[in-house]
């Protein structure tokens, strides 16, 4: 397969860029929802009854052994629910949306065995953490109150999304029990550092809008394919190692790289073809665009343009001439040795 189907294969449905302006554009309703979280508030009991569940079941599928059916999806979002105790007797549910609640136990969900997506965004959660559900496949617990990565070991479980929490380290992520896992969404809580994160079946990792000064402990995330880190506090680029060979697209939008060389960090990653800058310190240089292409010679597109055949030649001129100059300086050391000054 050649590189530039690899870079097609990497290319989401909806652009990148497209993707990072929408986050952009819906960040201060997202700030603005979290700080009315921080608000105490005590809901009156409001649990889930047999009639929300009548309103919210859809989908007859077969059970079992075929011969009975039973209704598989439930959605009961934005019902004030603050208890779903009544959900441990519907073990063949399937798909359960259970989003934008004051739910702050999900313990009834263990019983669901057969569970294979799980939507539980805007509520009160302090915790993911869940029995080992054999087949769940996506996981959502966006806008909660969740305070670490302890407790999620579903061995089937591909997506989790845990953006808008208050997650400062990322613990408890065991690549033995998460072989599945290929996209991992943590933007927007207060992450640190981004150790823990060794999972190496992983393909998208979204950091953006957390505390990072470096990326640290990646080295083995060779499978991964995107990485956002925008709107972080990121001054060098060390970390980046050449394992990480799949990586194809890098947002570094909005972090505090000031020196271009950090650059050069970049360039043993292999198939890296697309990069975003902007909002560095390092963008308010003119030739950083030039700067970035000399450094990371197989790069082919920098913020929202592509690289021109004619900048790519002044790159290689550049970057021969500069290949000359080290070559020389080692024999001009020499005769300064040979002759040395009186």
């Amino acid at each position: 397969m050649s590189d530039e189907d690899d870079l097609e294969e990497y290319e989401p449905d909806q652009d990148d860029f497209e993707r990072e302006d929408d986050e952009k554009e819906t960040e201060e309703g997202e700030e603005e929802r979290k700080e009315g979280e921080d608000i105490s508030e005590e809901w009156l009991p409001n649990p889930l009854t047999e009639d929300m569940m009548k309103e919210g079941l859809s989908l007859l599928c077969k059970t079992g052994s075929g011969l009975a059916h039973a209704y598989v999806k439930l959605e009961v979002k934005e019902r004030d629910l603050t208890d779903i105790h009544l959900l441990r007797t519907y073990i063949h549910l399937r798909y359960v949306d259970i989003s934008e609640n004051h739910l702050t136990d999900l313990t009834p969900l263990n019983n669901l065995t057969h569970l294979l997506w799980l939507k539980a965004d805007g509520n009160r959660l302090r915790s993911a953490q869940l029995d080992e559900l054999p087949y769940l496949q996506i996981a959502s617990f966006a806008y909660n109150q969740i305070t670490d990565t302890e407790g999620i070991a579903h061995p089937r479980l591909g997506s989790l999304d845990l953006k808008g929490n208050r997650i400062h380290l990322v613990t408890g992520l065991d690549p033995q029990k998460l072989n599945c896992l290929h996209t991992l969404e943590l933007r927007g809580n207060q992450l640190e550092s981004t150790l823990g994160i060794n999972l190496p079946k992983l393909k998208n990792l979204y950091l953006a809008q957390n505390l990072l000064k470096k990326v640290e402990g990646l080295e083995k995330l060779s499978n991964l394919t995107t990485l956002h880190l925008r709107d972080n506090q990121i001054e060098t680029l060390s970390g980046f190692s050449k394992e990480m060979k799949s990586l194809q697209y890098l947002n570094l939008r909005g972090n505090m790289v000031s020196d271009l060389g950090e650059l050069a960090k970049l360039r043993d990653l292999p198939k890296l073809r697309a990069m975003v800058l902007l909002d560095n310190p390092c963008t308010d240089e003119s030739d950083y665009r030039q700067e970035a292409l000399v450094q990371i010679a197989h790069l082919e597109r920098l913020d929202k343009d592509f690289y021109e055949e004619e900048e790519r030649a002044e790159a290689e001129e550049i970057r021969q001439r500069l290949k000359e100059e080290q070559e020389h300086e080692p024999e001009q050391h020499y005769q300064d040795v040979d002759h040395p000054s009186t």
